[in-house]
């Protein structure tokens, strides 16, 4: 496993990125350098199949500061299913510190879902088998992520909303479980008005920052690949949308990452 220099203070975590897609293959050494260069501390890289989560731990293991989930996206149609069974047994590897990700997308997929209903309900079950929290994909479904989110008692494993795009009265209803909302790119975009009154008017200590890279770099990197680094744009326009300094919205967000995922936070990238 390749250290990391530790440090007292806490810069910015990345809470959602896609490291084993094939935009960054052989591009780790620089990609870690580039965070450096930015403060941007931790990194969570998020599964979304079966076939692929081996490459994801492997990506994880091999820092002391990378952690990564287990789980099957929803919008992965006829992708490989896991048992609960199995899922729980993938997350009790300590990289592992959530399920997911996991949710509804009915933007991408019509007709009847009920397979990925059942699918979100499993990583459920295992997430409060296990203990982890839940990284949840949600995306034109609000009504029935809360319904099931309820149904299967998601706020005992508690977690994320990623990549939050929906209305306020669904983060609050969210939050409510004891979720966190996440926000990558998209908040930096003009036409994101809805959503940067979400960030405004959200409780600070239920905030996450993300890249959800190689996906929505945010402006002024917009149409780009996405990195982990460049999540320090997300934060700068959550800082200014709540009048906030960019320290005070680094520091909180980071200190709810380590919280919710219960991890140590360690340090910050090596040179």
């Amino acid at each position: 496993m390749v250290p990391i220099l530790m440090q007292t203070e806490k810069l910015l975590v990345d809470s959602h990125c896609h490291l084993d897609f094939p935009d960054f293959e052989g591009r780790l050494p620089e990609l870690r350098a580039a965070m450096q260069a930015n403060g941007v501390t931790h990194a969570l890289c998020i599964s979304t199949t079966i076939a692929g989560y081996p490459r994801v731990l492997e990506i994880a293991s091999g820092y002391d500061n990378f952690w990564c989930s287990v789980g099957v996206h929803p919008d992965t149609e006829g992708e490989q299913e896991a048992t609960q069974a199995e899922l729980v047994a993938l997350a009790a590897h300590p990289k592992v510190v959530a399920l997911g990700e996991t949710g509804l997308d009915y933007f991408r997929l019509k007709g009847d879902l009920e397979w990925q209903r059942e699918r979100f309900r499993r990583h459920i079950r295992a997430a409060r088998e296990v203990g982890k929290p839940l990284i949840i994909h949600t995306r034109a479904a609000p009504d029935d992520t809360l319904r099931v989110m309820r149904e299967e008692k998601a706020g005992e494993a508690g977690g994320v909303l990623h990549c939050f795009t929906e209305s306020l009265d669904m983060a609050r209803a969210a939050i409510d479980m004891g979720f966190h909302i996440s926000f990558s790119g998209i908040v930096t975009f003009k036409n994101a008005k809805d959503l940067k009154e979400v960030a405004r008017v959200l409780p600070l200590e239920r905030i996450l920052v993300e890249t959800d890279s190689p996906y929505l770099a945010p402006v002024p990197h917009r149409g780009k690949v996405n990195q982990p680094a460049l999540v320090k744009h997300v934060a700068e326009e959550v800082a200014r949308l709540r009048g906030q300094s960019f320290e005070e919205i680094a520091r909180a967000t980071s200190d709810n990452f380590f919280r919710l995922f219960r991890i140590e936070p360690g340090g910050a990238i090596a040179a």
